[in-house]
């Protein structure tokens, strides 16, 4: 793909999640009187287009690998499913809350929660920086080699604990205990995708079974 038709998708899928995203909080919400998603808009939104624009200009190929979503995997095609699930029964929660007055959320844990989105959001920004080859998809690449420096260097997925930061602070930064239990989801699903993956890169990449023994911990150091 050039660059100019790399840019227009880009720009479209960004342009794309803004409005669905918009849709998910406010419409349920029933108001734009809704602070907490305006503020998780900016934290989420903002840094992405940052990142977005660093690797169009440092290193477009990686996001042309971001864009490839067609997993081969069988269980990957069903964590997949399962994370559509928790996009689209998750996201639309906060805003129902929002609307009947479900739960409340001190404003000090919502503020607290966006900082821990943000801090999930830059530990992703990290690996994509250290690991070019960190696609959505689940395959070794030709000139792929093992990563063991920056975040790599303490636990084998960083990615991984990003997300999974972002995902459970998302329900108290929206101001929703209620969405809570549907975005704990996000951690067997990490779980699933992180077994599989290392299969994957046990039979085909070369050299991660002797990363796998220099570097322990998966996910969280010195837990799991």
């Amino acid at each position: 793909m050039n660059k100019a038709a790399l840019v227009r998708k880009v720009f479209l899928l960004f342009a794309a999640s803004i409005l669905v995203l918009c849709i998910m909080f406010f419409l349920p919400a029933g108001t734009l009187d809704y602070w907490q998603a305006w503020a998780y808009l900016a934290v989420v939104l903002l840094p992405a287009a940052l990142v977005v624009l660093y690797f169009l200009k440092t290193d477009p190929a990686f996001l042309e690998r971001r864009l490839k979503m067609r997993e081969k995997e069988a269980p990957q095609k069903f964590v997949q499913k399962l994370g559509a699930f928790i996009f689209i029964f998750g996201f639309p929660i906060p805003g129902l809350d929002r609307r009947f007055g479900w739960s409340s959320v001190p404003a000090e844990w919502s503020v607290a929660a966006d900082a821990a989105v943000f801090l999930g959001y830059l530990l992703v920004f990290l690996v994509f920086r250290e690991n070019s080859y960190a696609g959505r998809t689940i395959r070794v690449e030709k000139g792929q080699k093992v990563i063991s420096t920056g975040p790599y260097s303490v636990i084998r997925h960083p990615m991984y604990l990003g997300m999974l930061l972002l995902y459970l602070a998302t329900p108290l930064a929206l101001g929703s205990w209620w969405a809570l239990p549907v975005f704990s989801l996000i951690l067997p699903l990490l779980v699933l995708r992180i077994l599989n993956e290392e299969e994957v890169l046990r039979r085909g990449l070369k050299g991660y079974p002797a990363y796998c023994q220099k570097v322990r911990y998966r996910l969280i150091p010195l837990v799991w």
